[in-house]
């Protein structure tokens, strides 16, 4: 049936809803749902005194602290309520859970080397109060190699009651995966996309502040509305039924793209390899939509 959407579970209310999100997805493209819970080093057992380990020596993923019986009930207990509300929300999905011990964030990344998408919910359990976006969810978007959606938004916003997509396009080739996520995703969700570029100009702004890594002023020769028209040649030909808008925009790029997914379900945007190094490059964009959307945000890694 395909490589599965993967979402990780906590027992949270923020990790629930990122299970109805994932369900749903599931459910558009037509393939499993793995459910995953990551039980961190300090829940696992001190291997002299059987006690939680909050100096938390390392910890392979996948090794279960068979000492430990209660942490074990209480992950198998946050998987399995997981996948009855998976299953109550997608009756005809291939479900499947397991529980994982290690680093949250390391284990998830792993995961999602073989998965069609990683969702995860913007809160998680151990999370300070305040916090905007969860410390897990953050680390798992920036190092992950397949997309990665975090679901925020009230319940409008997360039901898909918008029918609109909403991607972020940037002058060059770093926003082609994102580009051709975001149609898909219009595609089997019946919906629209809005293509959205933004430029500061001198009296707009500064353009290091939005632009990509590789910005040059030649960059700026190209009409904002030339640069959305190039980037939609071929990708939205490929997807003929989906209704493409376009938004150029003078300004800065998180608030021109905060703005339009508060008409959205999903707001999509790329991350770039950063040069040297593994991982990927979040930017000072996309740690601003993670932490401020409306709607669920997808970090698109560019291949």
């Amino acid at each position: 049936m395909g490589i599965p959407v993967v979402v990780g579970v906590d027992g949270s209310e923020a990790g629930l809803e990122a299970v109805d999100w994932a369900a749903d997805e599931a459910v558009r493209h037509t393939v499993p749902l793995r459910l995953v819970h990551v039980a961190t080093p300090d829940q696992l057992p001190h291997p002299l005194t059987g006690h939680p380990n909050h100096a938390s020596p390392a910890v392979r993923v996948g090794r279960e602290p068979a000492s430990d019986q209660d942490v074990q009930e209480t992950a198998d207990s946050i998987v399995t309520s997981a996948t009855t509300r998976a299953r109550q929300r997608a009756p005809t999905v291939q479900l499947s859970g397991e529980v994982l011990y290690g680093d949250a964030a390391a284990a998830l990344t792993g995961k999602g080397r073989n998965a069609f998408a990683l969702v995860l919910g913007s809160r998680g359990l151990g999370d300070l109060a305040g916090l905007l976006l969860g410390s897990v969810s953050l680390a798992v978007a920036a190092r992950a190699d397949c997309p990665v959606v975090v679901v925020r938004g009230g319940v409008e916003h997360r039901d898909s009651r918008f029918g609109n997509v909403v991607v972020g396009i940037e002058d060059g080739a770093g926003s082609g995966t994102a580009l051709q996520f975001a149609l898909r995703e219009a595609q089997v969700g019946r919906c629209g996309l809005t293509a959205v570029h933004a430029r500061c100009t001198a009296t707009s702004g500064s353009p290091e502040t939005t632009a990509p890594a590789d910005w040059t002023p030649e960059a700026q020769r190209r009409s904002p509305g030339q640069v959305l028209d190039d980037a939609l040649h071929g990708p939205g030909d490929r997807c003929p039924h989906v209704v493409v808008s376009r938004r150029a925009v003078e300004g800065p790029a998180r608030e021109a793209l905060l703005e339009a997914a508060s008409g959205a379900d999903l707001l999509v945007v790329g991350a770039r390899r950063r040069r040297g190094h593994f991982g990927l490059q979040l930017g000072l964009v996309n740690h601003g939509v993670l932490h401020h959307s409306p709607c669920p945000v997808a970090v698109v890694p560019q291949i």
